[in-house]
């Protein structure tokens, strides 16, 4: 679709000439035309369920908006502008239809209508590449000499779109049913939009050098293995995988002691792992704003300071995040506060025994993680910070 504002009303096409222009994010080129490879175009019929029949300026009228909302709608889903070829179906008609509905009624804004399409468009558009890419493209081998990868090709998607369609839906009512939980909880209205939270940042050390010295399919190899580790440990415990940017990934949980469980577990899986480098890890607590699935604010800056100053297989967390610990219990304030706490205990112990009775006062509390003050530093564009090392009670971090 095309942005030209003298076409939102009917009865006629739009120009082609330089009235017709990008927009001003990015150069397309407005004479690119669809495919017309008979496969391909086989196989989108197949998956979009309807045939090419309007361009987008007919596409726009038939959904009753205009075409600056419809090309503002394409554009956020990701798809480029086609000029005036007629390579859109019923479903595209129906999507706008559907958007510009939702806006009319008052149910979304004009703006959050387009972060809609955005935020589908960028989380579904990786979705496509990686099956076709990685599921698709090594399920398409022929299975018979002679065969071509084409022949195999169109009915194998045939098969596989109405499950992967099915499933596709149920994952995502699953996860739009976690979502909604969390933010309903929330303690007031403000907190539903920031909130506090833990967030960390998970760093492969010395992935820069491994890009030189690996070959491209064993990098790949790798990168994907640290990813599915760290997906697989963050849900597994309660957090939440952000987004993974290859030699890292940014995770999220809504309490400080299931951050520390994760990062600690993150550490554990790459260091019993001999063919992954080294990894460090940094975390923070504190407000956070988040859009689109992804999250914003000082807290995820700091959260990525530390992982920068973090030694190898090693987790620094910010104060506010050790204050947390200690608050919830699932750390002492310091080593001797917990030395304490133990001695009392013992003591009364002792003393029960004396007395030929049974104690009667509770046992000193169970830390699950220690916390040791490191050096204060200054963190760029943070000011001066005093980092804290987490460790499993009784386990000995490393020195920073």
């Amino acid at each position: 679709m095309t942005v030209d504002d003298t076409t939102s009303g009917e009865g006629e096409e739009p120009p082609s000439d330089s009235s017709v222009h990008a927009t001003p994010h990015h150069e397309v080129d407005h004479t690119a035309e669809p495919t017309d490879d008979p496969l391909a175009i086989r196989l989108e019929q197949l998956i979009l369920g309807a045939d090419r029949r309007y361009t987008p300026f007919q596409a726009a009228r038939t959904a009753g908006v205009s075409m600056d909302l419809a090309s503002r709608f394409w554009r956020a889903m990701g798809f480029a502008d086609i000029g005036q070829a007629k390579a859109l179906t019923e479903a595209d008609v129906l999507a706008l239809r559907r958007l510009a509905g939702l806006v009319e009624a008052g149910l979304l804004s004009e703006p959050m209508a387009i972060q809609v399409a955005r935020s589908t468009g960028q989380t579904t558009a990786r979705l496509a590449e990686w099956q076709i890419d990685s599921f698709l493209e090594g399920l398409t081998e022929p299975p018979e000499p002679g065969m071509t990868r084409t022949e195999v090709t169109y009915p194998l998607v045939e098969l596989l779109l109405p499950e992967l369609e099915e499933f596709l839906v149920y994952v995502w009512r699953r996860q739009l049913a976690a979502a909604t939980g969390r933010v309903v909880q929330a303690a007031d209205d403000e907190e539903m939009v920031d909130r506090r939270l833990a967030v960390g940042f998970a760093d492969l050390v010395g992935f820069t050098r491994l890009t030189r010295r690996l070959e491209e399919e064993a990098l790949g190899e790798l990168v994907e293995a640290f990813e599915t580790t760290a997906a697989d440990l963050v849900a597994a415990h309660g957090g939440r995988l952000i987004k993974t940017l290859g030699d890292e990934v940014l995770f999220a949980a809504d309490d400080a002691g299931t951050a520390a469980e994760i990062a600690l577990r993150l550490v554990e899986a790459m260091a019993q792992n001999e063919t992954m480098p080294a990894l460090r890890v940094g975390i923070a607590f504190g407000t956070v704003t988040t859009r689109m699935g992804d999250v914003f604010g000082t807290t995820v800056n700091l959260a990525s300071r530390l992982t920068s100053i973090a030694p190898k297989d090693a987790v620094l967390v910010d104060g506010a995040f050790a204050k947390e610990l200690t608050r919830t219990g699932d750390a002492p304030a310091s080593e001797a506060q917990a030395a304490e706490e133990a001695a009392a205990a013992a003591e009364r112990v002792r003393l029960a025994e004396k007395e030929g009775r049974e104690a009667e006062e509770p046992a000193p509390p169970r830390y699950r993680f220690g916390l040791q003050p490191m050096w204060q530093r200054p963190v760029r564009g943070l000011g001066v910070v005093e980092p804290w090392l987490l460790a499993r009670r009784g386990t000995p971090g490393p020195s920073a």
